[in-house]
């Protein structure tokens, strides 16, 4: 420090020509009233004055020690910089523009009243947490940050609030995605916008700028998140709200509200306190596509209460119930069998609403559109707001039902089913679907026959109908039965044509032989196909061995032997085996007899040269006996 600052002076204290500079510099000890002041400083005694203590220029000097007690003595009325910086002050004025804070010390710190727009009531007298930036700037003003010190208390006060519950003001600052950024003791919290009210908010604008008491609701503490909520300090007024409203309803009282909310499946109204729901089906007797067709945001409407749950506080209400059902206004006089015209309303794949009246819908059947029996949907037969005409089929008046027909309006097919398709008649029809077991063809809207698989072909043997014809495409059948009860008809495809196993019976006799190709083999033998005949015909697999020891291959064209035909089965049985082993046992046959002819010669020689043996041996032996 300069040596001004180590040695501490007075302005010296010396007698003045004037009694008025006398008094005003003459030091204070002591005071007597009745004396005027410039007497008093006059008269003083010359011998209490201290000349020593002073130097040359007027100024009091303290030794080293002295100046270092007052300067502790000073220090110790400044707020100290290790304690984490903040402190609390007192509000002594406020300005336009500032706030004067006293925080105990020698001097004020100025802090600008941005840094409090959270707080609109601020006032004179107030506490508030500050920050010592510095204790003195260029200017020897002290620094003080109230902004700063709420972010560093702000956490502790947060957590302390979510802890407890506790109702904390926030500045609303600015609007963001999803809801609204509020200023909460310093930390920016998210408002999200299903939080603001209890009903939805369409202008978050409006609350820009605004102070609010908010409810923490959620804190976290890895990502410094904090979210708050003003709906949830209104809620519990409001379930008391509820409560009492739902205490005094009754089923089918009917009540004055507004449209709050509207969805795809209902509108809410408020009733004052308490939200109701009005089911979209129960908003119109007419088949409506969304509530918007019939109220608007923010009508008053009413509405009467249909149901209501006191314990989850729901309560059901009905738009519709109001006016009289449309069914009430229907033709007392229509009956059964009459005709109607209406609207196709709505289009399912099991049938067709059809609007009579509003509110009134009758429903045709996909199965009542057409005479015919395949399974169709009702947008092959109609579109939605087209105008139809249909028989009633049946009419419930109590249950508000009614079923209507479309091919009731035109002649059934069947009632001259046998006049137009009699038995062995000759047609040209449609083929519609398949079935592992057949065909069924179309001759006309309404009337479907079967065509048997084992019917498809007189020769062919058909694994699947779909090898044999396709969807859409025409064939020629023949009307090989009639079921008029149940609408049944049985046709054949091949009966078209003569049946060419009368003429195979003559061709394929048994034992008969004829050159055919390998088409198919499988484990129990092959299939042979005769193309000239255009027949087919099976070999077992212990007759399709070749005479070199292996089997006959797919394409192989060899000759064949019939060893059964059945016409009735439509069967023919070869064998390729049995040629060569019948040629190779006629020739052992051959060789054996040509065998057989030597041996008797040769026997017969043998028999021959024996005889003459033994008489020469006879001879001899008499011989050899007589000693000779």
């Amino acid at each position: 420090m300069s040596e001004e600052k180590e040695e501490i002076k007075t302005e010296e204290v010396a007698a003045v020509a004037t009694p008025e500079v006398a008094a005003a510099e003459a030091p204070v000890e002591e005071v007597v009233a009745e004396a005027p002041a410039e007497v008093e400083a006059a008269e003083a005694p010359a011998q209490e004055f201290d000349w020593d203590v002073y130097a040359e220029g007027g100024l009091a000097t303290y030794s080293k020690e002295e100046y270092s007690e007052y300067e502790t003595m000073y220090s110790a009325t400044l707020p100290e910089e290790s304690q984490a910086g903040v402190i609390d002050g007192t509000i002594l004025n406020l300005t336009d523009r500032e706030a004067i804070i006293e925080i105990g010390g020698k001097s004020e710190g100025v802090i600008s009243l941005n840094e409090f727009r959270y707080n609109p009531d601020l006032a004179v007298g107030d506490t508030v947490e500050v920050l010592i930036d510095q204790q003195e700037d260029k200017t020897g003003q002290l620094v003080l940050s109230h902004r700063k010190a709420r972010s560093i208390r702000s956490w502790d006060r947060v957590n302390s609030a979510h802890d407890n519950e506790e109702i904390v003001n926030g500045f609303v600052k600015c609007r963001t995605k999803g809801g609204m950024i509020v200023d909460v003791f310093g930390i920016e919290a998210f408002l999200p916008g299903s939080q603001i009210d209890v009903k939805p908010i369409r202008d978050y604008d409006v609350y820009v700028g605004k102070t609010m008491e908010f409810k923490v609701v959620k804190i976290n503490h890895d990502f410094k998140n904090v979210v708050v909520s003003h709906k949830a300090l209104i809620e519990a007024d409001i379930e008391l709200q509820k409560k009492e409203i739902i205490g005094k309803l009754e089923k089918g009282q009917v009540l004055e509200g507004t449209v709050k909310n509207i969805t795809s499946y209902g509108v809410f109204i408020d009733l004052g306190g308490v939200d109701g729901l009005v089911h979209i089906t129960d908003l119109s007797w007419s088949r409506i596509n969304h509530p918007n067709e019939i109220v608007e945001l923010d009508q008053k409407i009413n509405v009467v209460i249909l149901d209501f749950d006191e314990a989850k506080t729901r309560i059901q209400l009905g738009l519709k119930q109001l006016s009289a059902h449309p069914w009430d206004a229907l033709d007392q006089e229509l009956k059964i069998g009459d005709r109607v015209k209406g609207k196709v309303v709505v289009l399912a794949d099991y049938g067709a609403f059809i609007e009579i009246l509003p509110g009134v819908e009758g429903l045709i059947h996909v199965s009542e559109m057409s005479w015919s029996t395949h399974l169709r949907s009702a947008q092959d037969f109609m579109k939605v707001g087209v105008e139809v005409e249909a028989e009633i089929l049946t009419l419930d008046r109590d249950d508000r039902k009614m079923s209507l027909g479309l091919k009731q309006l035109t002649t059934d097919p069947w009632a001259d089913i046998t006049e137009k398709y009699p038995a062995k008649s000759k047609h040209t029809g449609i083929v519609r679907n398949f079935t592992n077991f057949g065909v069924f063809v179309e001759l006309e809207e309404g009337v479907d026959g079967l065509v048997h698989i084992s019917d498809l072909s007189w020769t062919k043997k058909v694994k699947h109908p779909s090898e044999f014809t396709s969807i859409s495409a025409e064939l020629e059948i023949v009307v090989l039965e009639l079921d008029t009860e149940n609408r049944r008809l049985s046709l054949g495809h091949k009966q078209v044509e003569d049946n060419p196993w009368d003429t195979y019976e003559t061709i394929f006799a048994e034992g008969s032989e004829h050159e055919g190709e390998i088409n198919e083999v499988h484990d129990k033998g092959a299939t042979v196909l005769f193309k000239t005949e255009g027949v087919e015909g099976f070999v077992p697999g212990r007759h399709s061995e070749k005479e070199d020891g292996s089997k006959l291959t797919k394409g192989e064209t060899v000759k064949f032997r019939v060893l059964e035909f059945n016409k009735g089965s439509r069967k023919i049985i070869l064998s390729h085996t049995i040629l060569f082993k019948e040629a190779l046992a006629a020739e052992k046959a051959a060789e054996k007899k040509s065998t057989a002819k030597g041996m008797k010669s040769v026997q017969s020689k043998v028999e021959k040269s024996t005889l003459g043996d033994i008489d020469a041996l006879a001879e001899l032996k008499d011989k050899l006996e007589k000693g000779e």
